[in-house]
């Protein structure tokens, strides 16, 4: 099976949520990753667009009873850039991480644009 899309981490946001995690949520997390390079369409109940946003994105993954979101952008179409992630305990996505992961997503753009020049 081939794939469709490239998952690249940026900075260290995502490998710190993930290692806090037991070993069960880590793979389950890592198996939802290569659904997301592996399948051209991803279901939108994995996948969400983040109303009020241009472009952030939580990958919503459920495991024994708990929820835990990843959020990421696509850039160039086939990248999928990791920002971070948390365990959801109410049922809004908290405004401070959708805050924090848009800094985190202009940040990223800003350097690769200085990159450029």
């Amino acid at each position: 099976m081939g794939k469709y899309r490239t998952i690249i981490v940026y900075k260290d946001y995502f490998e710190n949520f993930l290692n806090t995690q037991p070993p069960k949520v880590q793979r389950k997390i890592l198996q939802f990753l290569k659904v997301i390079e592996e399948v051209e369409m991803i279901p939108s109940n994995h996948l969400k667009h983040i109303e009020g946003t241009e472009g952030l994105y939580e990958i919503r993954v459920i495991f024994g009873g708990n929820i835990f979101r990843v959020f990421c952008f696509f850039d160039s179409g086939k990248m999928v850039i990791l920002l971070s992630g948390f365990q959801k305990k109410t049922t809004k996505t908290p405004a401070e991480m959708i805050r924090k992961n848009t800094r985190l997503m202009r940040e990223y753009f800003k350097e690769k644009n200085n990159k450029k020049l």
